[in-house]
């Protein structure tokens, strides 16, 4: 294997990890209110989940976040998580397509759409690619090449700071946004990994033009963390690993910036009670990834199970707190 393909292997390992996640941040969800009717004049089984995303329709607003691919057992992972997408009528996001570019050969391990024809799929680029000579034609090409419906560009900072040879030219990066993002034929959306996004980001990127955000907040798996397991073996910087801006802050902070922007709501989500008030705080769709590893190793029966239990959490949520469907919720 070359020696990208290694690392996403010992990046899916590390994520397995307790000390891939935040030990000192949390998201901030678990803080916000809950309202609950003891009175709530409706059926639970007929609250409704479907909403739509990026102009597709979704069972419910949740997303199979980023998660991998480049490796033979990405791509295993991939179609176990595209299969228990395309049974539930949930959206994917692919994990970074940079290997594909690189070797095209490697992008048989981003290709689900043989066991998922019509769900919305995602793809995946890093901004700081945007540096090195991917324009809008590489971005086209990692949409085509997997055939997804929009692509996703990933903030990531922190994370190649401390990854030895990590992208840390940042410079200039919001003037090529400003200049590839237009000139895409598709959605595109912005992205952090698990840091966060916030207030000033948002303000920053207002006017790229970009059809959605994922504020991916602090709380959940720390790529920060990663990055030191994968290469030392142990976390060497804690206090660096914990920087981020919890998710509940960033969705408040992202929607009071942006008011009409969709937003996606990931970074920690856990639970289907997590993803009712993200949903509340201003989110029109959640994502989550890790929690969803181990049962991808498995099968896409596993996978469907997991996301079928919070499912059913976020309709019990709905029904306690006396919201018919996901848009009373928001409103």
């Amino acid at each position: 294997m070359t020696d990208i393909e290694t690392r996403k292997l010992r990046h899916l390992d590390a994520c397995l990890l307790d000390d891939s996640q935040y030990q000192t941040v949390t998201t901030g969800l678990r803080e916000v209110p809950w309202s609950y009717r003891a009175l709530p004049e409706l059926n639970r089984d007929e609250v409704r989940l479907d909403t739509r995303f990026l102009g597709r329709p979704l069972r419910a607003p949740v997303l199979i976040g980023a998660m991998t691919g480049g490796a033979e057992r990405a791509a295993l992972i991939n179609r176990n998580l595209a299969a228990a997408a395309q049974r539930l009528g949930l959206g994917m996001m692919l994990g970074s397509q940079r290997v594909m570019l690189e070797r095209p050969e490697a992008a048989a391990s981003f290709q689900v759409r043989e066991v998922a024809p019509d769900i919305l799929l995602i793809g995946n680029l890093g901004a700081a690619q945007l540096l090195r000579g991917h324009g809008a034609a590489s971005l086209e090409r990692a949409i085509r090449t997997v055939g997804a419906d929009a692509l996703a560009i990933h903030l990531n900072p922190l994370q190649e700071a401390l990854q030895t040879g990590g992208d840390t030219r940042w410079a200039g990066v919001l003037e090529q946004l400003r200049r590839v993002v237009p000139e895409v034929p598709f959605p595109v959306l912005l992205k952090e990994v698990g840091h966060g996004l916030g207030a000033e980001v948002a303000r920053q990127v207002a006017d790229v033009g970009f059809a959605a955000l994922d504020v991916a907040g602090a709380g959940g798996t720390s790529w920060a963390r990663v990055e030191q397991l994968v290469e030392l073996g142990r976390v060497r910087s804690p206090d660096l690993c914990e920087l981020g801006i919890p998710t509940a802050q960033a969705l408040r902070e992202v929607r009071a910036g942006l008011p009409t922007m969709p937003l996606i709501a990931s970074g920690g989500v856990r639970s289907g009670l997590d993803a009712a008030r993200a949903l509340r705080l201003g989110a029109d769709v959640v994502a989550l990834a890790r929690p969803l590893l181990p049962a991808a190793l498995d099968s896409s029966e596993a996978v469907e199970a997991q996301l079928r239990q919070l499912l059913d959490e976020l309709q019990t949520a709905l029904f306690v707190g006396g919201y018919p469907d996901v848009a009373a919720l928001r409103s």
